[in-house]
């Protein structure tokens, strides 16, 4: 457990991060991709603290970051 928590801490981070990014006035992203990555870091803080909880499966989280990284790769399986 101690390895998941910190690996689920370093991803919370990482969607904080694209959060502050997405925030950004100047940030030249569409508006509907902000606000679905900005949806997609609060969803990742909330089911983060129900996992560290263990009140929740980390699947969905996992889930989350295939389908972003897959995005990023242009679709790519």
């Amino acid at each position: 457990f101690p390895a998941l928590a910190t690996a689920l801490h370093d991803n919370r981070r990482l969607w904080t991060i694209f959060a502050t990014e997405v925030a950004d006035a100047e940030n030249p992203l569409p508006r509907d991709l902000k606000a679905r990555l900005f949806y997609l870091a609060e969803f990742t803080r909330e089911h983060t603290g129900k996992v560290l909880a263990r009140e929740a499966s980390v699947a969905p989280l996992l889930e989350v970051n295939a389908a972003v990284l897959r995005g990023l790769r242009g679709g790519e399986t």
